[in-house]
């Protein structure tokens, strides 16, 4: 792995624009994507994400499209046109969403003469054990659902799926090698798991087949957010 491949996407889960600014003015962008999720991206709306793509970031647009066909189309199609690298909709959707979903960035990318997105499935969040999913009436283990739903995502043209990276080995196995991992609820050693239930430290996760790690306040609350991420890309090889 290289500076020109980083595998860490740092989470700017922040409440305001002025406090992710601030941090990624002290990233580069050869070493690490970022991510916007939903918080962020409501007090900030588009122009933050912009911006992100100008100043040379990858951008995971983090936002979980989860609604009938048409709606996350437009949705997805309407995120391929800010520039970003990365868009996630949710598995459970089914079938005809996710078509929709990849129809939509395969066309607006081409309309927009840009490259084209990657566009990955949430299976399971990392937040959720098998109580969580028993308590909403999906029977059996996180590990079966995961697969169920990262093969439904497969069969219809996705990139990949976030996913525990204790799934990904198994998901490498039953997807192939060019089936993108994202992995959140990633902790390095001796880093608090905060409210993820599978959690795993980089190294772990990059063995076990783990394409990108999202990382959050590892990086973000660190005394030194700089320093941590070099330090975590130096653990997976990756020179600053």
């Amino acid at each position: 792995m290289t500076a020109a491949d980083p595998r860490v996407i740092v989470a700017l889960d922040f409440p305001d624009m002025l406090s992710a600014f601030g941090l990624a003015a002290r990233l580069d962008p050869a070493l690490c994507a970022v991510k916007v999720g939903k918080e962020l991206f409501t007090v900030a709306e588009a122009g933050l994400v912009r911006e992100l793509v100008r100043r040379g970031f990858r951008v995971f647009l983090d936002l979980k499209f989860h609604d009938i066909p048409n709606t996350v189309a437009q949705a997805c199609a309407a995120a391929t046109r800010l520039g970003v690298w990365m868009i996630d909709v949710h598995a459970a959707g089914g079938s005809a969403m996710l078509a929709a979903a990849r129809d939509a960035v395969v066309r607006t990318a081409a309309e927009e003469r840009r490259p084209r997105p990657l566009l990955i499935a949430i299976t399971v969040l990392t937040s959720l054990d098998a109580a969580d999913l028993a308590s909403i009436g999906v029977g059996g283990t996180a590990e079966a659902q995961v697969l169920r739903l990262a093969q439904l995502a497969k069969s219809n043209g996705l990139d990949g799926v976030v996913c525990s990276a204790q799934e990904a080995a198994m998901l490498r196995s039953a997807c192939g090698p060019d089936f993108k991992l994202v992995t959140p609820g990633i902790r390095p050693a001796g880093t608090a798991a905060h409210d993820q239930a599978r959690v795993m430290t980089p190294e772990a996760a990059i063995a076990a087949g783990a394409d990108y790690l999202v990382i959050g306040r590892a990086i973000t609350a660190a005394a030194d957010p700089v320093r941590a991420l070099r330090d975590i890309n130096a653990s997976l090889g990756i020179a600053a």
